[in-house]
């Protein structure tokens, strides 16, 4: 199948123009850095023209694209106006993500940007999402994600490759192969430059164009686009190219020969479009001008513009970091009969409501699916709700990961499964720099109702490997929530909550309450997860904890009363964000406070609690804050080291008795 692009002079004019408008608002802003009017990071397009152009006119408006921290170009091809591009490199409020994203993360809903990503290969899994979400919406959309030669070497790219090979997604992997990561030469830093042929192993197809010749890539670009509308899945285009400029405006350009660079400029797509076009009689140097001078006087006016724009008010800083409008905490049901249940059983029966209760949610995870689950939390599912909506994934957690924010941002409502929690540090890229930071860099935009549960804990004599409590690492990050539930009817009713929360929410599963039987009414349903629960009233101390050191704690408190001591224990359900007030408010009451944080001490959430603690009830405290935590080693594989590396009830009912005055 070959495509045609009608050449006629009223789409030359367009394309001239297209990347006469992306090289003059590029030299405006090197002008603009270089009177510090635009600071930070500023990588421009020059010399790249011809394949932003050549690919948005070959795109709908109702097509997706995700683009590298180089983005201006991509942008302006896509529509966005040059006064909000550069109200944004400016840091205004006008600009497309209200100056919050800068240079590098250019967002902008009405022409479907789905955000430039200073994470090399960053944006992959996010474009793997969405083609998802799309997909499994029946949406007649192609989403592009355009990335460079340096991000061929990442894991994001592989993985991103065979997701979406995997599932047919409607995507162009769109490669600008411009010869240099930052310094690194594709010739220095990698054993195969065949990039097209590299990608046809993962069983889609591939091909190469001139990235210089804006009709070869707009050809190209209409004929893969095609194919994948029409069903064709995933396809893979390089663009050979070449910037201009440097890397950034930080890079002195040591790593390359000036003659080199000139040799390219003479290559450069706007003066070979634009040499053929009046050496061929298509246009006249008049139409040249003209062209210069509208958009010349665009960016005066857009210079004008962005002098005067406001700034967003510091009152403004805590915005967009979380959404302003979030559901109402549920109304709790008028218990009904009581069953047994398991704590795991409880995790099941909320996976299965909510499944049941909207088309949108689906879940994703390795073995999720066939295996029925690490620790058997989704056995079953399958044969229930089939593959598309229980979706095993490869062993690649910043693919899959990321898939699901995409998707999320493509208004499904994603359930991933991160089998053990030491297996999210993989993921931790794309759930710290994408799924917390997207509606902060987005202004708005944009937001990620993500639910991403894994398993914690330590216990089972699992070694150092498998036996984390990283429920701190998360909790650190703003734009996130996260929540454990510790109780049947929180493993019941958590995820519901969760699933109708706007922002992205962590959900931690002890490995130690899988298996914990008990009682819950036969109607229990959602929780709220804003505030902590006080499990059980005292007088005396409060022991504040969260998970499965909830149940030692009450065990401990127990044990505490036979000596006269009432302990109030705590538990937290919330990690972020924390509800102060009712931990300061039992606080004042006991004067004495004791944290159990299974993490290890250093920088827990026990040390953030006991921080707040001593800031806001310092003037109530008959003692010093206390913490047990886990010793600071790795959690050991024998069964006394493990449970001698780990709090325990003796050590808890030690730390109470240990606080001046307690039981006088």
């Amino acid at each position: 199948m070959t495509a045609k692009v009608k050449l006629d002079h009223a789409h030359a004019r367009e394309l001239l123009r297209g990347m006469i408008r992306i090289r003059r608002f590029e030299e405006k802003c090197y002008e603009l850095y270089t009177q510090e009017k635009i600071r930070g990071f500023l990588h421009l397009y020059d010399g790249e023209e011809a394949v932003a152009v050549g690919v948005a006119v070959a795109l709908e408006t109702r097509d997706r694209v995700v683009s590298t921290y180089r983005e201006h170009g991509h942008a302006i091809a896509r529509g966005m106006s040059m006064e909000s591009a550069l109200a944004e490199l400016y840091g205004k409020a006008t600009g497309c993500a209200g100056g919050r994203g800068g240079s590098m993360h250019m967002f902008d809903a009405e022409t479907n940007l789905y955000g430039g990503n200073a994470i090399v290969g960053g944006g992959l899994p996010l474009a793997v999402g969405l083609g998802l979400g799309d997909k499994l919406q029946g949406q007649d959309r192609i989403t592009v994600c355009f990335f460079g030669d340096g991000a061929l070497a990442e894991g994001a790219f592989h993985e991103s490759m065979n997701l979406a090979a995997l599932w047919k997604l409607p995507i162009l992997f769109l490669l600008e192969n411009n010869l240099y990561a930052m310094g690194s030469a594709v010739s220095r830093v990698q054993a195969n430059t065949d990039f097209a042929t590299r990608a046809a192993t993962y069983g889609m197809p591939a091909e190469s164009v001139d990235g210089n010749d804006v009709v070869a890539v707009e050809a190209a670009t209409r004929r893969i686009v095609e194919a994948i509308r029409g069903g064709g899945g995933p396809q893979f285009l390089e663009c050979r190219t070449y910037r201009t400029r440097p890397h950034s405006m930080f890079d002195a350009e040591k790593y390359r020969d000036k003659a080199e660079v000139a040799e390219w400029r003479k290559r450069s797509p706007i003066t070979r479009f634009q040499t053929w076009l009046l050496d061929n009689g298509l246009m006249h140097q008049e139409e040249v001008d003209a062209i210069e001078a509208e958009i010349a006087a665009q960016l005066r006016n857009a210079v004008a513009a962005c002098e005067q724009a406001p700034l967003e008010p510091v009152e403004d800083l805590a915005r967009h970091v979380v959404s302003e409008v979030r559901p109402a905490p549920p109304e709790p049901a008028t218990p009904g009969p009581l069953i047994d249940s398991t704590y795991r059983e409880c995790c099941r029966q909320a996976l299965i409501d909510a499944l049941l209760r909207d088309q949108k949610v689906f879940m994703m995870g390795e073995d999720i699916g066939a295996y029925g689950g690490c620790y058997a939390v989704s056995m079953g599912l399958l044969s229930e709700f089939g593959a598309d909506r229980i979706r095993d994934t490869p062993l690649a957690e910043i693919g899959f990961t990321g898939a699901g924010i995409g998707a999320a941002l493509a208004g499904m409502r994603p359930i991933v499964e991160i089998m053990t929690v030491n297996f999210s540090l993989l993921a931790l890229d794309q759930i710290l720099n994408s799924a917390a930071t997207i509606r902060h860099m987005s202004g708005g935009h944009f937001g990620v109702p993500l639910v991403i549960r894994m398993a914690t804990g330590a216990g089972r004599q699992l070694a150092a490997q498998h036996s984390h409590s990283l429920e701190n690492y998360f909790a650190h990050i703003p734009g996130l929530r996260v929540v454990a539930p510790a109780t049947l009817e929180d493993a019941r009713g958590m995820l519901w909550t969760a699933l109708q929360d706007p922002d992205p929410v962590i959900l931690f599963e002890h490995v130690m309450l899988y298996n914990m039987v008990g009682t819950l009414p036969e109607n229990a349903g959602a929780v709220d997860i804003d505030h902590a629960a006080i499990r059980r009233k005292g007088r005396d101390v409060t022991l504040v904890s969260y998970s499965y050191s909830v149940w030692k704690a009450m065990e401990a408190a127990e044990a505490l009363a036979k000596d006269g001591i009432e302990a109030e224990v705590i538990d937290l359900r919330s990690l972020r964000p924390l509800d102060d007030e009712t931990i300061m408010g039992s606080v004042r009451r006991t004067r004495r406070a004791v944290i159990v944080d299974e993490g290890w001490r250093s920088g827990s959430i026990a040390s953030e609690i006991a921080a707040r603690i001593q800031e806001s009830c310092f003037w109530h405290l008959d003692a010093p804050v206390g913490r047990v935590c886990s010793a600071e080693v790795p959690v050991p594989y024998p069964k006394h080291l493990e449970q001698a590396a780990l709090p325990q009830v003796a050590d808890i009912v030690a730390a109470v008795k240990a606080l001046p005055g307690i039981g006088q």
